[in-house]
């Protein structure tokens, strides 16, 4: 390849070379320990190391890969990093680059489930807590903010994502059902109203779109046989990843029975694993309310401090789900000691809620130029994701109830309102200052998530 220098002179670019299979491993770790900042900062991460640094890959294709993963219920950016990884090293390839972008988070969420279960009563660990749901309640409020001006281009937009507001808030609807609603609203309307329900690509290329990265040049030279698929490919991958993923919640229910904490942590959030389109906050508003009013694994409060956990680790904020399975069966230990059934009630959470994102990748990314094509698909992708601006509204608006209010009644329909006299004006000073320091100071999610915990020691101590 050829580029022009200063001069107008043509001069060589270097070809990336293929990068060996202990490379890509030293580079899927780094990206594992350093993956804050939620699915858009991981996002950029690994634009920044894969395709401006190493051009392991090229633009395009580095898009044309999202846009597959957009389409999938599921972390999209774990998922992205095991369609590369599945691209330059095959099936081990796409593994290792899953499971180094999750182990880090989960390890760490791991040990910070543990330590709040046996220590969430001191007093100083409380107060910081304090501070930290304050700036969730801001985190939460910003994502709706950040997604509403992707999602909500046009009246059709606006009126799918209040529709789904409602169905979650007022009707109680379950999530699943308000996606389904929402995608075929959109796969319906590209058909009446193209010009409403277009799919809205992930944006252009830069100048240097049309550079080959490595998997480019291994397509052009024939190298990537495995992409292609074949006959067998799907019923071979169904035949392999179903039994991965379900094979441990069918052991468990029989040796533990069908009302166990184990049954049900693996059969809710292997449900949430099929229906999470529109990332963690979306899928958050339906756990929780599920998690404490349904099952009763912990309490609204509990629940916020798990997501200002999760906000502090690298790896998807869906580690949040591992917090929850961690309380449920540590409360409910059965024959094990409460530390170590929360260990596993963690681990089931977790192998339930990341091997279906392996699964997907694999059965469906010999596909992705059929799928990326397919423009219904793309509108009803477009009306899902207004649908999920209305799901995080709810979701903020439940995290404001239980941050800032010590009591909320419930009304007719199952509507919750504050109780006025139980205003804790703390609680709302910090919130106040978080969404300060995020909107106008344009401080970072963990810079504010620190120095509300802080706020949150002095003011208790006060």
């Amino acid at each position: 390849m050829t580029a022009l220098a200063k001069n107008g002179a043509a001069r060589p670019v270097e070809t990336p070379a293929v990068p060996s299979f202990r490379e890509a491993t030293r580079l899927w770790a780094k990206i594992g320990l350093l993956s804050f900042g939620g699915p858009a900062g991981q996002i950029a991460l690994m634009h920044k190391e894969l395709v401006e640094e190493r051009r392991w890959i090229g633009e395009e294709r580095f898009l044309h890969a999202l846009n597959y993963c957009m389409l999938l219920p599921g972390p999209e950016a774990q998922q992205l990093a095991v369609y590369i990884g599945w691209l330059l090293h095959r099936t081990a390839g796409g593994l290792v680059a899953g499971l180094l972008f999750v182990l880090p988070g989960a390890l760490v969420m791991l040990g910070l489930s543990g330590f709040y279960m046996l220590y969430n009563d001191a007093p100083v660990v409380e107060a910081l807590f304090f501070g930290v749901k304050a700036a969730v309640l801001a985190v939460v409020v910003e994502a709706v903010i950040r997604i509403g001006k992707r999602a909500l281009k046009n009246r059709a937009m606006v009126a799918i994502a209040v529709a789904a507001f409602l169905a979650i808030y007022v009707l109680r609807l379950p999530f699943p059902l308000i996606v389904l609603a929402a995608g075929l609203i959109g796969w319906i309307g590209s058909r009446f109203a193209p010009g409403l329900f277009s799919g809205s690509a992930h944006g252009k290329g830069s100048a240097d779109a049309d550079r080959l990265g490595v998997v480019d040049q291994m397509f052009e030279r024939g190298e990537l046989g495995h992409t292609l698929p074949s006959r067998w490919h799907a019923l071979r991958t169904i035949a392999i990843w179903l039994p991965v993923w379900l094979g441990p919640v069918a052991i468990i229910t029989l040796l533990a029975g069908p009302a166990s904490v184990w049954a049900q942590l693996g059969g809710f959030f292997g449900l949430m694993a099929v229906v999470t389109f529109g990332g963690a906050y979306a899928v958050l508003a339906y756990v929780a309310q599920a998690a404490v009013t349904s099952f009763g694994w912990l309490s609204p409060g509990e629940m916020i401090d798990g997501l200002g956990l999760a906000e502090t680790t690298p790896g998807p904020l869906i580690l949040v789900l591992q917090f929850v399975g961690f309380t449920a069966a540590y409360r409910h230990a059965g024959f094990a000691s409460p530390l170590l059934a929360g260990s596993l009630g963690s681990l089931l959470t977790l192998w339930v809620t990341f091997v279906p994102c392996f699964f997907w990748i694999f059965l469906g990314a010999p596909y992705i130029e059929q799928l990326r094509q397919n423009k219904a698909l793309a509108a009803a992708l477009g009306a899902i994701t207004a649908a999920v601006v209305g799901v995080i509204m709810n979701l903020a608006l439940w995290f404001a109830l239980h941050v800032v209010f010590g009591k909320v009644a419930s009304v007719g329909w199952g509507v919750e309102v504050p109780v006025l006299s139980s205003l804790d004006w703390r609680a709302g000073l910090l919130s106040a200052a978080a969404m300060v320091a995020m909107f106008r100071l344009k401080l970072g999610m963990l810079p504010t998530l620190a120095g509300s915990a802080l706020a949150g020691l002095a003011l208790l101590a006060l």
